[in-house]
């Protein structure tokens, strides 16, 4: 199905997710929410793609929640027919920035955001499970959640403190107050502010660079180590899986042409495809959802 409040494009093994309501500063609905979903699914399934950005059209990455309801916006949540089927959570329906988020975690390839203008409530959220944040100087944050009434969704509540630390987190949720790419970059939300004009050649720069130079199947292995190393409870857990992991790469393809092409001084040129098996060089797809959870 083609979406409709979002662009999908892939080229040159990078996928290009732009948000695009740019008549509502990209402002999230129940749709973009599933078609982000599908986007993101759509990226995982496909071995040409190897590195994932995301951006928004216009003037701002996304303004948050349409807020087109009024009053009613956050009331009786599950009361009223969904646009689109989304499953429930411990016998409630599930959250709607969880729906679109949780399959960015999911995926086994890096996904970089390029944050262009304002990025509020899940505009925001939306981001902490893609690996790489790049701002714009111009670019807004919030996580306003308190200012409206209600708590900060996407799973947010797991993401945003291993991001920038409890206390980092705490001071901007409790405040919900906007603020500007350079506070988000002292907090460590993201990894570097650039001039607005340079924002997407940056991100697809680096995006470039993944593609051009790693293997898909260990950059897709790193990626779920790496994040699900963040609820371990100590480092034997992390030696267990990176030995196993070790094992199966190392009697790959990748690894031979990594170390054939490092002896012959050219560009490494990997062969391995991670298909759609539940692991990844015997690393679990992270995070898999619990059984309490119906998918939308």
């Amino acid at each position: 199905m083609t979406p409709t409040q979002l662009r999908y494009a892939v080229a040159d093994g990078v996928a290009t997710i732009t948000l695009h309501r740019p008549e509502r500063l990209n402002a999230f609905t129940p749709v973009m929410a599933a078609e982000l979903a599908g986007a993101a699914a759509a990226a995982d399934a496909d071995d040409e793609v190897r590195v994932v950005v995301v951006t928004g059209s216009g003037r701002a990455f996304c303004a948050g929640a349409d807020l087109g309801g009024g009053e009613d916006t956050f009331r009786d949540r599950g009361a009223r027919p969904d646009p689109v089927p989304r499953g429930t959570v411990d016998g409630v329906p599930r959250d709607w920035g969880g729906i679109a988020s949780l399959p960015f975690a999911r995926l086994r390839k890096p996904v970089l955001a390029a944050v262009n203008g304002a990025a509020v409530g899940i505009g925001a959220t939306m981001t902490l499970p893609m690996d790489v944040r790049i701002a714009a100087a111009s670019a807004r944050f919030g996580f306003v959640f308190t200012r409206r009434g209600i708590v900060p969704e996407a799973a947010s509540s797991w993401f945003l403190p291993r991001i920038v630390g409890i206390s980092q987190a705490m001071e901007w949720v409790a405040t919900g107050r906007v603020f500007d790419a350079a506070e988000a970059l002292r907090g460590r939300l993201v990894s570097r502010v650039v001039p607005d004009d340079e924002l997407l050649p940056t991100a697809l720069g680096l995006a470039r660079e993944i593609a051009d130079n790693t293997s898909g199947v260990a950059v897709g292995a790193a990626r779920q180590l790496l994040w699900s190393m963040l609820g371990a409870p100590s480092p034997w857990d992390a030696h267990r899986a990176e030995s196993r992991a070790l094992v199966e790469l190392g009697a790959g393809p990748d690894a031979a042409e990594g170390v054939a092409s490092f002896l012959e001084r050219r560009p490494p040129r990997f062969p391995a495809r991670l298909g759609d098996g539940p692991a990844v060089a015997g690393v679990p797809r992270w995070p898999a959802p619990p059984a309490d959870v119906t998918a939308p």
